[in-house]
């Protein structure tokens, strides 16, 4: 059955001391009998928001599972799987950081409670970034700027800093995200995850179709 997952950058697993993957591989876990979730065995994730939440960095990958084992609401595990495709999504993981965290201030403006602007600007920075039109030094500031501003606001404050995180685009995606899901409220939380799960598969599903894979 076909499921996502990512990677480090350099195609190696989060966790174990497996050798990189390399595409078109499968692998089989030593000892499938004792498969568990959350402790042994090849995991993957129904959608890329799923995957996301696992993500130890940014190459997304469509995998080949045999009959998952166990599993819960965002992830399961199987003893076999199979690398189909991959890619580096650095740049599609801030941009839907950004859409993300635009959202949620975008609420609290509705709502009558104005981001700081510092707030507004991470957004800006990270996308130039994302686009290759700021540097690393001029994310970090802004999102030094932006956490400042957070200390004093909420969620959606929490999810601009989150967005502009200066190192690691899985990072600041799965983060972003997630504040921006808890901004929503628990009335409009699962309506948020649902969009969430759209506009990432959004990014990554046209990539991946892009390549013909």
């Amino acid at each position: 059955m076909k499921a996502y997952h990512f990677l480090n950058e350099d195609m190696t697993a989060g966790s174990g001391k497996e050798k990189p993957w390399k595409v078109g591989e499968e692998r089989t876990v030593p000892k499938p009998d004792r498969v568990v979730l959350c402790a042994y065995g090849y995991h993957s994730a129904p959608s890329w928001r799923d995957a996301l939440k696992y993500a130890p960095g940014p190459v997304a990958c469509i995998v080949e599972v045999s009959e998952p084992i166990a599993h819960d609401d965002t992830k399961q595990v199987s003893a076999t799987r199979k690398l189909l495709a991959a890619k580096d999504v650095n740049k599609e993981l801030r941009l839907f950081a950004c859409d993300c965290t635009e959202r949620a201030l975008k609420r609290e403006r509705k709502a009558g409670r104005e981001p700081d602007e510092r707030s507004w600007k991470a957004i800006i920075v990270s996308r130039l970034y994302a686009n290759g039109e700021a540097n690393l030094q001029e994310l970090a500031a802004a999102r030094a700027a932006a956490r400042d501003a957070a200390w004093d606001a909420g969620d959606a404050a929490n999810a601009a800093a989150n967005a502009a995180w200066a190192a690691y685009a899985a990072d600041a995606a799965a983060n972003a995200a997630w504040a921006a899901a808890r901004a929503a409220g628990d009335a409009a939380y699962a309506a948020e995850i649902k969009w969430q799960r759209k506009r990432l598969a959004r990014y990554l599903d046209v990539l991946f179709a892009d390549k013909g894979e």
